[in-house]
């Protein structure tokens, strides 16, 4: 039985990892969350409102940027460590950079150096596609030329750095996944989809930031899982950065029109200007993940924003 950590396992897609997990009788795991302010704590609750008496789930609520308290809280042994916590959001880290500085950069060395004193061999981290900043040469391949423009995108910058070390120093097998907008049922509410699906449902304004030709290539959060999970008994290498979006980029207004047919409302349209740190467009290429991990998205954009919009309907109460 493999024993795995999961750290951010109350957000939205740790959650939705350990879900699926759970399935398998073959693992047990051990879910760190510190249930950070970013949004509210009831919204993680929901999350994890399934699990957390699970008998293959052990849940531990402390701050991994804390190296004293990591190594208190964490004594055993793990298979794999699948580093999902951070702080996340481009617009807020311009506002608190240190504090992204230390919950993304210092909680990762942390749990590097953990796994180094275990003799944990491997570490799963959640980078992001906001690595590659303003970059037209589209779709990113994982060897672009990488300018972030914003603190949260260097800190994970950092973070595949980090990893390179460690791999290098201590053979940890360091698989750095760049994820591309991930939504779905559980999505944080400081996201465009939840927001918007919120404010149009809610007869209220939505902010559009620019003219709505921004695009994203806005990936399902059930193939996002399949991709992290592909990488439990990966073994070909022992680095490697891997993008893990849906190879489709949608611009912002086509979205938003996707959005009101699914909840069958019409947006009102609040326009401002664009943002700092935001990115013009963002589109993966997948070749290396199908290549290294099978990883073959399934879920077009529609489907994907019903789903979401039958979970929020269902838990509205608890998200307003």
């Amino acid at each position: 039985m493999k024993h795995i950590l999961v750290t951010g396992g109350a957000g939205f897609i740790g959650s939705s990892l350990i879900k699926s997990l759970i399935n398998d009788h073959e693992v047990s795991i051990t879910c760190v969350d510190n249930f950070d302010s970013f949004y509210p704590k009831a919204i993680k609750l929901l999350n994890i409102s399934t699990f957390i008496h699970h008998p293959q789930v052990k849940f531990l609520d402390f701050d991994l940027a804390d190296a004293d308290e990591l190594k208190k809280q964490l004594t055993e042994k793990f298979d794999v460590i699948i580093h999902l916590a951070g702080k996340a959001g481009v617009r807020p880290s311009i506002e608190q950079p240190l504090a992204y500085q230390r919950a993304n950069v210092n909680a990762t060395q942390n749990l590097l150096e953990f796994a180094m004193r275990q003799g944990i061999k491997q570490f799963v981290f959640a980078s992001s596609s906001s690595v590659y900043g303003v970059n037209p040469n589209t779709p990113w391949k994982e060897n672009e030329p990488l300018m972030p423009i914003s603190p949260y995108a260097s800190t994970k910058l950092s973070c595949e750095q980090l990893g390179h070390v460690y791999s290098h120093l201590y053979e940890i097998r360091f698989l750095a996944l760049r994820f591309f907008t991930v939504y779905g049922p559980a999505q944080r509410p400081d996201l465009a989809i939840h927001k918007f699906f919120k404010s149009i449902i809610n007869e209220q304004p939505i902010p559009v930031f620019g003219d709505g030709s921004t695009s994203r290539d806005y990936t399902y959060i059930d193939d996002i899982i399949l991709g992290i999970k592909a990488c439990i008994n990966y073994d070909k290498s022992m680095y490697e950065i891997i993008n893990l979006g849906n190879h489709n980029t949608i611009t912002l207004s086509n979205l938003i029109a996707s959005i009101e047919a699914t909840c069958g409302k019409k947006a009102i349209i609040d326009r401002q200007p664009e943002q700092p740190g935001d990115v013009p467009q963002t589109y993966a290429d997948i070749s290396k993940a199908h290549r290294l991990l099978d990883y073959s998205p399934k879920t077009d954009l529609n489907t994907g924003l019903e789903q979401f919009y039958k979970w929020y309907v269902t838990n509205e109460a608890t998200l307003k």
